[in-house]
């Protein structure tokens, strides 16, 4: 089974836990913190998929690393070091976040533009594309892109909504090509 198959049931039943324990906020914020370390200290990565260093060892690292965190949370770690899947901890919490984005009605978006949007432009970007996706909320992460030119390329999900220079640009090289 591959690593995002496996990553993506650890983060269903975690969410399952943590909609019966209507702890998912609570949850969410732990997640975060526990991606944050796993991708900024590589030390601690290392350590942790070393094949020498015995799994009790690896637990009790976890666990001093991540006190105060709930069960749940440093169980499902320790789960992880028995069966030797400590890498796809990251796309775990993607994909808790994903469900948990899901059940509030959320979405995020990211917007590509040519410089920084302001608050107004996000609002007015948000208000949009919540009435167009039916969602409650629209989560905008704006990137700073120079290729597109002007306007902005909004990918939510697989679907992108190009209203960039550049995409309209393309737009018509290929129906030139078609003509002729």
């Amino acid at each position: 089974m591959s690593k995002t198959n496996v990553a993506k049931r650890y983060a269903e039943a975690l969410f399952q836990i943590g909609a019966e324990k209507e702890t998912i906020d609570f949850l969410e914020t732990e997640l975060a913190t526990v991606k944050e370390v796993f991708q900024t200290n590589q030390a601690f990565l290392q350590f942790l998929q070393h094949p020498k260093v015995e799994a009790e060892k690896k637990k009790q690292l976890l666990n001093e690393a991540f006190a105060g965190f709930s069960k749940d949370v440093l169980h499902t770690l320790s789960l992880l070091v028995d069966r030797h899947n400590e890498s796809i901890v990251p796309d775990i919490v993607d994909h808790f976040i994903t469900f948990a984005n899901q059940a509030k009605g959320v979405k995020e978006a990211t917007v590509y533009s040519v410089r920084a949007l302001s608050d107004a432009e996000k609002e007015e970007i948000e208000n949009v594309f919540t009435k167009k996706l039916n969602v409650k909320t629209l989560k905008i992460n704006n990137h700073v892109d120079p290729s597109v030119i002007g306007g902005v390329k909004i990918k939510v999900g697989n679907t992108v909504y190009d209203g960039s220079v550049k995409g309209k640009l393309d737009r018509l090289e290929r129906q030139i090509r078609r003509a002729n």
